[in-house]
Formats: C-alpha cells, sequence, structure tokens
C-alpha cells in the first residue's frame, strides 16, 4: 500500500509538473514577445531623425547599443536564473540597495512604460487617419486602448501568442526588405527612378564627425528600451534556465536586423535626404516605385506601436503587482485573477494611460514631445540600475556556486554603466533633448522623495 501511496504521488506530481508546464512560455515564445515589444515605430519611423543626426555612423551607433543591450540583459538573466522573483529588475535593486531602490526602479519603469504608451496610441491613431482623415483622433485613441487591454485581459499564453504574431510580421517585413536590398547590391533589381537612388555607396562613415554619432545615442538606444519586458516576462517561462538562451537568441537577431536593414537603406538612397518627417525605409524604396508602398509601411508601423504598447502594458502592470507586494503601492494592486491578469494593476495604468493620452491633446506639441523623450530617458536610465544591482549582488551568486553568470562580469556591466550615461549625456547637445533630460531628472527626483516618505511611514 505504501509503494502504490508513492506511485500514486509521484505521478500526481508529474501531471502537476506537466501542467504548470503546459501554462508556461517557451523561451522561443518569449523572445518572440522581446521583438514584439522591442521593434516598434520608433525604429521604422523615428530612425530617420538619427540618420539625419549621425549619418552612416547610425551602424557603428546600431552595434554599440545592441552590445550595451546585451551587457544589461546578461545581467538581468545571471539574477533571474540564480534568484527568480516576478518583480524582476526592481526587486534586485531593493535587494541591492534597499528600499529606496526598488521603489524608485519600479514607479520610474511605470511611469515612463504610461508615458511611452501614450505616445503609442498618439501614433497609432495619428496612422490610422491616414485612411479615415474625417474620424478624430481621440476615437481612435480609444479603440486602440480597449484593444491593447483586451489583449492583456485574455492571459499570458494568449498574449505571448499574439505578441508572437506582432513579432513575426515586423521580422518577416525587415528580412523582407534585407532580401531586397541585397538584390539590388547584386544589380537583380534596378529602380525606375534612376536620380533617386545614392550610386556611391555608404561614403564617408563621419559627415558629423563623432559628436553627430554621440547626440544620435540616446535615440538609437530607444530601439531596445524595451528589453525590460523580457525580464519580466520571464517569471512566466516554464525553466528559468532558459532566460540565457533566449536573451542570446533575441539580441543576436535584432543586432543583425537592425544593421543589416540600415545599411541597405543607406546603400539604396542618399543619406542626406532622408529626413524626420518620413520613414527611411519608405525614402529608401521610393525610387522603386513600388505600388501601394505608403500603404503597406502604413500597416506595417501601425502593427510596430500596438504590439509595442501591448507589450509596455503588459510590463508595467507586473511590476505595479511587485509594487504591491512589497507595499510600495496599495495592496489591493496585486490581485490577480484565475487567468493571472493583475485587474486592479491593469485599472490603475489605464486611469495613468487616460490622463497621459489626456495631455497629449492638450499640451502643445512640443511640450508633449518633451515629456515623452523624457521617458525613453527615465526607461533606459533603469539599465543603469539594473547592471549596478548585477555589480552589487554578484558576489552572492558567485559564493553560492550560481548557476548562470553574466557575460565579462563584473566588466561588461561597469563599461555597460559609462556607455549609457555618455548616451544620454548626448541628450544635451539638441534643445528638446535637453529639455527632455531635465524633465526625467525632475521627475526622477520627485519619485525618490516620495520613497523616502514611504519608508518613513513604513518605520512608524
Amino acid at each position: 500500500m505504501k509503494h502504490h501511496h508513492l506511485f500514486e504521488q509521484s505521478v500526481q506530481h508529474a501531471k502537476d509538473k506537466q501542467l504548470k508546464k503546459g501554462k508556461g512560455l517557451r523561451w522561443w515564445q518569449l523572445s518572440l514577445i522581446g521583438i514584439g515589444s522591442i521593434i516598434g515605430a520608433g525604429f521604422f519611423l523615428g530612425t530617420g531623425l538619427s540618420i539625419k543626426i549621425a549619418g552612416p555612423s547610425i551602424l557603428i551607433g546600431y552595434l554599440i547599443a545592441g552590445l550595451t543591450t546585451f551587457f544589461v540583459f546578461s545581467s538581468l538573466a545571471e539574477m533571474t536564473v540564480n534568484d527568480p522573483e516576478t518583480g524582476s529588475f526592481r526587486t534586485y535593486a531593493r535587494k541591492a540597495f534597499g528600499h529606496s531602490a526598488g521603489f524608485l526602479s519600479g514607479w520610474m519603469y511605470w511611469l515612463s512604460g504610461v508615458l511611452i504608451m501614450s505616445s503609442e496610441i498618439v501614433a497609432l491613431s495619428t496612422f490610422t487617419q491616414f485612411w479615415f482623415p474625417h474620424i478624430p483622433l481621440w476615437l481612435f485613441s480609444i479603440i486602440y486602448a480597449v484593444l491593447g487591454f483586451g489583449i492583456n485581459l485574455l492571459g499570458v499564453k494568449n498574449f505571448g501568442q499574439i505578441e508572437s504574431l506582432f513579432a513575426i510580421i515586423k521580422l518577416s517585413t525587415l528580412i523582407i526588405f534585407i532580401i531586397f536590398g541585397t538584390l539590388f547590391l547584386l544589380d537583380f533589381i534596378s529602380p525606375k527612378d534612376i536620380v533617386a537612388v545614392n550610386h556611391s555607396g555608404i561614403g564617408d562613415l563621419f559627415p558629423n564627425g563623432i559628436g553627430g554619432l554621440w547626440s544620435a545615442m540616446i535615440f538609437i538606444f530607444f530601439s531596445f528600451g524595451g528589453i525590460a519586458v523580457v525580464g519580466i516576462a520571464s517569471s512566466e517561462l516554464e525553466s528559468k534556465k532558459d532566460v540565457p538562451k533566449t536573451g542570446v537568441g533575441l539580441i543576436i537577431t535584432l543586432i543583425s536586423i537592425y544593421i543589416l536593414s540600415l545599411f541597405f537603406v543607406l546603400e539604396m538612397v542618399d543619406w542626406t535626404i532622408i529626413n524626420e518627417s518620413e520613414s527611411p525605409f519608405v525614402t529608401a524604396l521610393s525610387a522603386f516605385q513600388i505600388p501601394y508602398l505608403d500603404t503597406i509601411f502604413n500597416v506595417i508601423i501601425i502593427s510596430a506601436a500596438f504590439s509595442t504598447m501591448v507589450g509596455a502594458l503588459f510590463s508595467i502592470s507586473r511590476v505595479m503587482v511587485s509594487l504591491a507586494k512589497d507595499g510600495d503601492a496599495p495592496k489591493i494592486l496585486q490581485k490577480k485573477n484565475n487567468r493571472g491578469v493583475a485587474l486592479p494593476a491593469l485599472s490603475l495604468t489605464a486611469v495613468g494611460l487616460t490622463i497621459s493620452i489626456l495631455f497629449s491633446y492638450l499640451l502643445p506639441g512640443t511640450m508633449y514631445e518633451y515629456v515623452t523623450t523624457s521617458a525613453g530617458v527615465m526607461l533606459i536610465l533603469n539599465w543603469v540600475i539594473i547592471l549596478a544591482s548585477q555589480i552589487k549582488l554578484h558576489p552572492t551568486y558567485a559564493d553560492n556556486h550560481g548557476t548562470f553568470k553574466a557575460f565579462g562580469s563584473p566588466y561588461t556591466s561597469y563599461i555597460g554603466i559609462l556607455i549609457i550615461l555618455l548616451a544620454i549625456s548626448g541628450a544635451i547637445v539638441h534643445v528638446s533633448q535637453r529639455i527632455g533630460l531635465f524633465i526625467s531628472i525632475g521627475m526622477i527626483l520627485v519619485i525618490f522623495i516620495f520613497s523616502k516618505f514611504n519608508t518613513r511611514e513604513k518605520t512608524r
């Protein structure tokens, strides 16, 4: 009877394990979620500004930013594998530097996420109005916000499948463009408008000097800004040991796709005619006179912006749950339903998003641009906290014979911090970015003051 009882226990354990396995994400799904959350409208549209500032040296900038992103993810992976926490980077910040650091990191990420989501929704509405010019922007904003929340309400598994689909669309688009560029380079495809094509190739790598690349680095880093989503979503993996595999595949894919696609843009058209008002991909392809090109890229940019917005909503809601568990937000926000969806946290995010979207329509365009720029700066500054946390906690994992070590640790973490701070300092060069940088510093100071107030309340 005893053996029979043990056998039943082992069978039940296997069933529970299989059930859990079926509910979790596979490593490739998480990689696709990362791609869906990272490759946004900013890359398809915003790289025009980076090219205008830096010229062809943008290729070097993307390589530097990609390697730095790898250092950040490697550090986050070390902490995740050796010490799995649902709160991800903000929990490690609290363990490394105390309560205030965790509070600061979490609320910085949530606030920047809400602001970035609202800018994505405004972009989505603007691009959709291309087909429906008489429908007001605010109506599209409501529709996209409801759709985004609806996808998150479906639960982790369905969210992962939908984000994976968006990732495949974006990857396919860029891969097709790279194939098209290769055929052009090999003279298998000829443009109809010969004058518009740059036959001299990339040419001078630093037409605006090192300073041009330096001032463009902050925008280049924004193209990798969604990497923290992967760290947060890693808590949903079937096996935490797959975190490093996820990150390596994701970042190699991103760097390769980014650099190759931009290389062909610069080969297909003279970089001096690229500007921020039009996608560089549309500019590069316009010489080939492809039918419905604007409409095709409008659809692509909409899918890119929407999936980035959905991924941001997923991650900031989970960070809010972590803040609530630590007493850094109202306790009710940590409640989840049977699908694993934190409805109270999503509701608070909905309120924050509504306020942010209202400001986007009420504030002058330049002022709202400053605010969204500051959100991007806060997002990248959180990477510094991740790297610093890994440096502080690394000896603990080493002493405990951790199963995974960050690449080149701790030297790569120090190098990453230096590169990020240099990139952010480049925002001083341009007026709009400079104001955005000062606004982000102001927001961080306000959050820090609240963290100290919250700590005092806890000790009473």
